[in-house]
């Protein structure tokens, strides 16, 4: 079929992926391929008997934001486990096989969201030819409690169950994820299970990325135009250059928006590199559109059916999910204008976008999963492109890739590889990096969760005291951790500040808006420390997805109120020159390469206030955020002098602390994802 464009050479075994909402699931139906078999994504409820009708090799279960132990865990048909099919289950999936062959699962007392270290037995089947210490992806806040009979603990994480085993059943288990890169050697233990468990015999292959594309394209579009949404970034480029791979020069119309939230000359450069791939390129400037741009959204994100209302003006916006609905239904509009004035009836106009598996995922949308949670609405993934899907009206030749094959493809394509490499930047640009807020955010929860932060970074002098705060930072750590947490504490002399602000997150495949912790201190950081504490606070604070190094001397008072900030333009300049400083720094520094993505992003904090003068918030601070991955679906923070050197970044926070005016602090994002997400917003 035309929309399945991630088809292969026809094989004769299959495994089922059974998607209960992971963020990962499409992840698990990449990687299954990539090891030359073939998958069918079905739902989880998919009936045992279809499965064993279809003669599948193997079932996998993905993740998933639900508990087992809910009222409203997902259903499936407990039969699945009794057909004698080899099974994995995978976080969720695990859990449900615990819970329904006898075992129990409980919330746990804190959080796992990261990289982390677990002991395995190397004689389980999965753990074939590895060693006993694995570094693996978890993210989950439910455990296994009591195991199913008949299954053995075959993987640990401290004290909690990461992984279960029945091999008479042929059913097997694991708390991480194996699909993910963070999962260092997960390829073998998923190649493990399809090999040597499920005797796969590896008789699929796949495709040429690009030559599945030009036919998807083809097929799709016929004898119609495209009109193809460009905004510079790898995706969209390789979308553009496959349509003038595949149609003939007049189908394409090729047009790019400047919405008024690009960076410094970002639109001049578009325009200059497509040009000299021979793309005729249309620019508009419909800032003062996307400014004033309202639209109908939602209320509550919990609420499908909530009635639709008028939003506010975008330039007045301050929840980072309206700023995104507005921006892609105004990208909407304004390509209809377009339409218009080139007297085409829209009616025999496609839409091209440079949509992406990640998008869709996070954006919760149909094509990539039923079941999953909305982390953030994508430009390219609103109502007003979803009707526009659902009359087949939209091309995008790229949606079920991630970021790191579309660079092939490119690549395939013999475009630059300046183009190729280029760090990705949003559809909706400056703007979801502006942290909009009127005021300070600040729930019951604030002051709790500032003492445990203290605690934490204080630990030394903390456990002198014993207290009720005390004892949920012991109950989520092990001996080896709180060992840690001592020598910090007697070596860095660090603060911790809860900020009044909050960011997006994914933790456990739900998407979370919560506080950021920064720390600071009089001594030269020790990165190390910082990269522990930064998988830790998250785990105990479930309330935080987000931890930064507040750069300069030690922070000395609380902040609790912000400065009002919105998109202005007074905003997204002082944003602007802060993005252009340090980007420059890291090109000539040599490390671009290194680094995946840098957002730099500009909050509402003003730091160094005497509460006793009563001096208003006035100021903003600005983050550094450079991220490594390869398909943006995880990913670490590049860590000082290990992936990046220290003097690059020293020279950004200096740059940016002298020639940027109104900046009150510079701050450094330690935070992988999970917890938190690439972006802030």
């Amino acid at each position: 079929m035309a929309s399945q464009i991630m088809n292969g050479i026809d094989s004769s075994e299959k495994v089922a992926i059974l998607d209960a909402g992971a963020q990962y699931g499409k992840v698990i139906d990449r990687r299954v391929r990539e090891l030359s078999v073939d998958t069918d994504f079905l739902p989880l409820n998919t009936r045992a008997a279809e499965l064993k009708q279809k003669q599948y090799k193997a079932i996998v279960i993905s993740g998933g934001p639900n508990s087992v132990y809910s009222e409203d865990a997902l259903a499936y048909d407990p039969e699945i486990f009794n057909c004698k099919i080899p099974l994995l289950g995978i976080c969720y999936g695990m859990q449900m096989i615990n819970q329904e062959l006898g075992g129990t699962v409980k919330k746990a007392e804190g959080r796992e969201d990261g990289q982390f270290k677990v002991t395995v037995e190397t004689t389980c089947p999965l753990f074939k030819g590895l060693g006993k210490e694995q570094t693996v992806l978890l993210t989950h806040g439910d455990s296994v409690d009591t195991v199913a009979n008949g299954f053995a603990i075959v993987a640990r994480s401290g004290t909690t169950v990461a992984a279960i085993a029945n091999q008479k059943l042929g059913i097997y288990g694991v708390q991480f994820h194996p699909e993910v890169d963070l999962t260092e050697n997960g390829i073998t233990m998923l190649k493990n299970f399809l090999y040597d468990v499920a005797k796969c015999k590896g008789t699929f292959g796949l495709q040429c990325r690009k030559e599945l594309c030009v036919k998807y394209i083809r097929e799709t579009v016929g004898n119609h135009k495209v009109l193809m949404l460009v905004s510079g970034g790898v995706d969209s480029t390789v979308c553009a250059a496959l349509l003038r791979c595949a149609l003939k020069e007049d189908q394409v119309i090729a047009l790019h928006i400047d919405n008024g939230f690009m960076r410094q000359k970002e639109s001049q450069k578009v325009e200059e590199s497509l040009k000299k791939l021979g793309l005729k390129l249309q620019v508009v400037n419909a800032s003062h559109t996307f400014y004033n741009a309202t639209t109908m959204a939602s209320g509550e994100r919990s609420s499908i059916r909530a009635q639709k209302q008028k939003t506010k003006m975008l330039c007045q916006a301050t929840d980072p999910e309206e700023k995104r609905k507005i921006i892609g239904d105004t990208f909407m509009n304004v390509a209809n204008e377009i339409i218009t004035e080139m007297n085409l009836n829209p009616e025999d106009v496609f839409l091209g976008q440079g949509t992406l598996r990640p998008d869709l995922i996070e954006s919760a949308s149909e094509l990539a999963s039923h079941k999953a949670d909305a982390i953030k609405t994508h430009h390219n993934d609103t109502d007003l492109v979803r009707e526009l899907r659902k009359q087949g009206r939209v091309v995008e030749p790229l949606k079920d890739f991630h970021k790191d094959e579309v660079r092939s493809i490119g690549r395939n394509l013999d475009l630059p590889d300046e183009l190729v490499q280029r760090h990705p930047f949003p559809g909706p640009g400056l703007a979801i990096r502006v942290i909009c807020a009127e005021e300070p955010y600040m729930e019951k929860d604030f002051a709790e969760t500032g003492i445990i932060l203290r605690i934490i970074v204080d630990f030394e002098n903390a456990i002198k005291k014993p207290s009720t705060l005390l004892s949920k930072v012991k109950n989520g750590t092990s001996k080896e951790e709180q060992d840690q947490l001592m020598e910090i504490s007697l070596s860095a002399e660090l603060t911790a500040t809860l900020l009044p602000i909050k960011t997006v997150g994914v933790q456990g495949d739900c998407r979370t808006y919560s506080y950021v912790a920064g720390l600071s201190s009089d001594k030269k950081p020790d990165w190390q420390q910082l990269s522990f504490l930064a998988q830790l606070i998250p785990r105990i604070c479930m309330n935080v997805n987000r931890v930064v190094l507040i750069f300069g001397e030690r922070v000395k008072e609380q902040v609790i109120d912000v400065t009002p900030t919105f998109l202005s333009q007074r905003v997204l300049a002082t944003l602007r020159s802060a993005d252009n400083i340090a980007n420059h720094v890291l090109l000539d520094s040599g490390h671009i390469t290194k680094i995946s993505q840098m957002p730099i992003i500009l909050v509402p904090v003003h730091f160094d206030r005497d509460p006793l003068s009563h001096q208003p918030s006035c100021q903003r601070s600005v983050i550094i955020r450079p991220f490594i991955t390869s398909d943006f679906m995880t990913g670490i923070a590049a860590v000082p002098g290990k992936h990046i050197a220290e003097e690059v970044v020293n020279k950004m926070v200096h740059e940016i602390k002298t020639a940027v005016p109104g900046i009150s602090r510079v701050m450094y994002d330690l935070t992988s994802k999970p917890p938190g997400t690439t972006e802030w917003e």
